[in-house]
């Protein structure tokens, strides 16, 4: 009897251990799930001057730039082959224009593709997920979902609107728990005369013409469409409705064309109707006085964003500081920034988890000679790689050298701006 009684006892311990280890393990992976894979409850809301999810948590934005994935800054990607302007400078639209000169716009479309199929993957974003960042500004510009400045769409395989690299960083970040900004860095007409946006010396959006017009409608119809795609989606942190407006003008003049011209707040409008609940977010750029309050114009749910690339710790502090001052009421954000010479990173990261802002390095990758280890950015290129001259070499050429050369794990390196500069501000 007492043996029987052993074996039984015995069969339910084994039983229940069994049953803990498999219960463990389930609630184990449960948790991982439930913390990498976002829900509902993630969806952030901007209340006060802080940012919290459904679950009334505080949530803080500590991200990278995918900086020259969907739109080319020439010192950031591995191009050539293009005439530069008085400045110095080239763009995305010449690349663009020089290929389609050469190869049709349907090859110059495959090349750029080939080039942003490599730029940034899966690897990139667990990459930035493991270094323990929660979140990814992602710029673009208008020419990624137009084939020109006239509203004729790329489509899809199945003839519908082509938003697919978007679905795409939005899923993948979402199943990672990584938020996304959409950041609109250069949109139909282009908001500034700075090459970043697409086309130097561009800035027809704020034009009194029948053409300008035409712009605005062609932003409109394109925050539309993404406001619509993402509506509810938690991953989504914010929309960013135009980068750096008008960037290097008087703050007399950026007044002028986004407050007095009221081109935020047709934007605003246009993504309200489409989508009520996300965060909207506006640019300052460099100054908190070329913004209205919030509440002069009856904008609800929205962050400030600034940028800082000036040459002063106590400038950058200042700065911080008078800004979330001036714009009371609302949460701040620095949407890029590298500290010149005199300002630290230390000073940098301190200041802006105190005054509780969300900030974005720029950026998380870059390939240019000189910069593989740079404070730029986490991931660069050695001098010596090969850059597709856009004007001489073959289509084959040009697609080999975007091609598998251009994944981070296969030709980056660590630049050490990470375990150096940011890991312990995270």
């Amino acid at each position: 009897m007492k043996k029987h009684l052993k074996r039984a006892l015995s069969l339910v311990l084994a039983v229940l251990t069994l049953f803990s280890a498999t219960a463990f393990a389930f609630a184990e992976d449960g948790q991982q799930a439930a913390g990498a894979a976002f829900t509902d409850e993630d969806f952030l809301t901007a209340k006060g001057m802080k940012l919290y999810n459904r679950r009334g948590e505080e949530v803080l934005l500590k991200g990278v730039n995918l900086g020259s994935w969907l739109i080319w800054e020439d010192w950031l990607s591995p191009y050539d082959g293009v005439e530069p302007n008085e400045n110095g400078q080239t763009d995305h639209m010449q690349v663009l224009d020089k290929l389609t000169e050469r190869f049709g716009e349907e090859k110059a479309y495959e090349l750029m593709n080939t080039y942003m199929d490599n730029w940034i993957t899966e690897y990139d974003l667990d990459e930035i997920k493991s270094l323990g960042f929660n979140a990814v500004r992602v710029p673009f510009w208008f020419r990624n979902f137009y084939y020109d400045d006239n509203g004729r769409k790329i489509l899809d395989k199945n003839g519908n609107w082509d938003f697919s690299r978007l679905d795409w960083v939005v899923e993948e970040c979402s199943e990672r728990g990584i938020y996304v900004v959409l950041d609109m860095h250069g949109a139909v007409g282009f908001q500034s005369d700075a090459p970043h946006n697409g086309k130097a010396g561009g800035c027809g959006l704020y034009e009194k013409t029948e053409q300008g017009e035409r712009y605005r409608e062609l932003t409109d119809e394109l925050w539309t469409a993404i406001a619509s795609r993402f509506k509810g989606n938690p991953a989504v942190a914010m929309y960013d409705l135009l980068n750096e407006p008008t960037c290097d003008v008087p703050c007399t003049e950026v007044r002028r064309r986004i407050n007095n011209e009221s081109i935020y707040t047709r934007l605003y409008k246009t993504v309200r109707a489409a989508d009520p609940d996300h965060i909207i977010t506006v640019e300052c750029i460099w100054t908190a006085a070329a913004l209205p309050h919030a509440w002069t114009k009856g904008w609800t749910n929205v962050v400030y964003q600034v940028h800082f690339y000036q040459n002063s710790d106590f400038i950058f502090t200042l700065f911080c500081y008078l800004t979330k001052l001036y714009h009371f009421g609302v949460p701040m954000m620095m949407g890029e920034f590298y500290p010149h010479k005199k300002t630290t990173w230390s000073n940098c990261f301190k200041t802006m988890n105190s005054l509780n802002y969300s900030w974005f390095l720029w950026t998380y990758k870059a390939a240019n000679h000189g910069m593989w280890n740079s404070d730029w950015c986490l991931r660069g290129m050695k001098d010596g790689f090969e850059r597709a001259d856009v004007s001489n070499d073959s289509y084959e050429e040009i697609a080999r050298k975007w091609g598998a050369c251009l994944r981070t794990e296969n030709s980056f390196q660590d630049t050490g701006h990470f375990d150096r500069d940011v890991k312990e501000f995270l």
